[in-house]
């Protein structure tokens, strides 16, 4: 008997406010049929807990009348009707569509204005009277993005003018005009200056904007070597503005390295490929890059490759780009490319380049060929890049990338010269469909146009990264164009599968070739704590040709980031 009269004591105490709680109505009416239409079209809340929620409900209710022009509404009464009801009455009285405000000139740009408002005057411009708070809160946000974050605006000698309203637009706050002082780094404290000026293009005696300055600090997002920690800070003094930018340094340094094994058609024995690639980000913390290539491939072909990227040279807006490039075909023949470019970061996404490209190429047989000469190439280069990320997925960081090159230029062998012309495209998409799908899509191609063609200058692709399903470097051609499509799921934020369709065109002009190719396969990656391993099963055929397991080919990828 005690258990359950303690049992009920509980519930009772647990409940009682929910028990004893009475749910309150209130109904609010105008002067007449039309106010109180005006007054329901508003949405105001009807249920309330006690007669405060109500009070405020109501002083909610005219502020609302006052913002649509009602700026006389006066409230009658509010009573109780009975034990759970409210009633209350508002005069809405006169409605104020339009109001004129006059501005000084030499305070208000006259071009902010005429964006605001279709009906400006020369003294004075006119905006609808519902629209007032909205238009005073622009005009108050460009001018603080003028360098004068305290200002504020308000109506003074507000008068009625027939059926509208006057009043006059006073700035308040607006005497000295803020510019950044300072900049200081938390965090990351050796983090490059020249990336503030060239690449943030923020800089001290830089008129004052947070929200400008908030943007262009999200752009750190797209380097590989820093991130942001926290959003900016800026420190007001009587004289000063010293802006705090939180920074952290992160892992840029890759390593990336693959082992292929198929089996050759000729031997029927099984032949490994693979190739190592590291790249080293701001080591010394002036957001260098080098680069540095080594590939061995199961046709006997080695290829050596450095590039070192030195961006905002000397303290300027250019950065330079060095690459040496050595490719040696078995004992046919080596060709060796040195290339030197000047670039420009237009902003986050976008850079140009120009500089030049020379290539020398020797014949290592014996005996003389009509196809492998010795040359020498000098190409003048144009090229331009687009980069966007997507830094929240961590398997696919770089959303979308292009990048287009032009050569133009001679090629000397012995004593002739012939002018030659070189274009390449390389650019890829990723299509989010949710979280978890995507669909990548990716065009390569490349064009040599010359009038005779030698076998040691064509273009060479084929293997993991471009066409999947044949040998590396295996096609020669002096056209090539190239689609790689897959469709991606991620079963979690560190593995995915996907599928692997591949489709390619070429030219050879010095054997008269043209041909379509096509891989197709599937893989999958997986994202550990020290970097990515991909594995990729691909069999590739040509037009004519039927799919034979033989020519199946597996690549093992792995980067890891340090």
């Amino acid at each position: 008997m005690q258990k359950t009269l303690f049992l009920y004591l509980i519930i009772y105490i647990v409940f009682s406010s929910e028990i004893f709680c009475q749910t309150l109505y209130l109904k609010i009416d105008g002067e007449n049929t039309m106010e109180t239409t005006t007054i329901d079209s508003l949405n105001y809340f009807k249920k309330h807990e006690n007669y405060t929620s109500i009070k405020n409900e109501v002083d909610s209710l005219q502020k609302s009348l006052y913002r649509i022009g009602y700026i006389e509404n006066e409230l009658k009464f509010i009573d109780r009707i009975n034990d759970s009801s409210f009633a209350a009455k508002i005069h809405l009285k006169r409605k104020y569509n339009v109001i004129h405000i006059y501005y000084d000139k030499s305070i208000i740009n006259p071009k902010l204005i005429n964006a605001i408002s279709n009906k400006v005057f020369d003294n004075y411009f006119s905006v609808p009277f519902s629209e007032l708070e909205n238009t005073l809160s622009y005009i108050n946000s460009k001018i603080s993005e003028e360098g004068y974050p305290f200002s504020k605006l308000y109506l003074s000698d507000i008068e009625i003018e027939k059926s509208n309203l006057k009043g006059n637009l006073i700035v308040a706050s607006k005497n000295q005009k803020r510019v950044i002082s300072d900049i200081i780094i938390k965090g990351y404290e050796k983090f490059p200056r020249s990336y503030l000026k060239h690449y943030l293009k923020i800089k001290p005696n830089q008129t004052f904007n947070l929200s400008v300055i908030k943007n262009k600090t999200q752009q750190l997002n797209n380097l590989r070597f820093a991130s942001e920690i926290k959003p900016p800070e800026v420190l007001f003094s009587k004289d000063s503005t010293t802006l705090y930018l939180y920074l952290q340094k992160t892992k840029s340094n890759a390593f990336d390295g693959f082992l292929g094994f198929g089996t050759n058609e000729d031997t029927n024995q099984l032949q490994f490929d693979g190739y190592l690639n590291l790249n080293l980000t701001n080591n010394l913390n002036y957001g260098e890059s080098f680069k540095l290539l080594y590939k061995s491939d199961e046709n006997d072909q080695k290829t050596f490759e450095t590039n070192l990227s030195l961006p905002y040279f000397f303290k300027s807006p250019v950065g330079l780009d060095l690459a040496l490039r050595i490719f040696k075909k078995d004992s046919s023949f080596t060709t060796v490319n040195q290339t030197a470019k000047i670039h420009y970061q237009i902003n986050a996404k976008h850079k140009v380049y120009t500089g030049i490209l020379s290539t020398q190429s020797n014949n290592l047989l014996s005996q003389t060929t009509t196809s492998i000469l010795d040359y020498k190439t000098t190409y003048y280069t144009f090229a331009y890049q687009f980069l966007k990320n997507q830094n929240y997925n961590l398997l696919f960081p770089v959303n979308s990338q292009l990048y287009v090159e032009s050569n133009f230029g001679k090629r000397k062998q012995s004593n002739q010269q012939e002018k030659q012309t070189l274009l390449s495209l390389d650019a890829f998409k990723i299509f989010n469909l949710n979280y978890k799908n995507s669909i990548y899509l990716r065009i390569n191609g490349s064009t040599l146009n010359s009038n005779t063609y030698f076998e040691n200058e064509l273009l060479r692709f084929g293997g993991i990264n471009s066409i999947r399903g044949f040998e590396e470097n295996s096609i020669y051609a002096s056209l090539m164009s190239l689609l790689n499509a897959e469709y991606r799921y991620q079963l979690n934020n560190s593995i995915y599968i996907h599928t692997i369709t591949d489709l390619a065109y070429f030219e050879n002009k010095i054997s008269n070739t043209k041909e379509k190719l096509f891989g197709f396969g599937f893989g999958f990656g997986i994202l550990t704590k020290t970097g990515l391993l991909r594995f990729n099963y691909a069999n590739g055929k040509t037009e004519n040709n039927q799919f034979k397991l033989s020519n199946s080919k597996i690549h093992l990828s792995f980067t890891a980031n340090f």
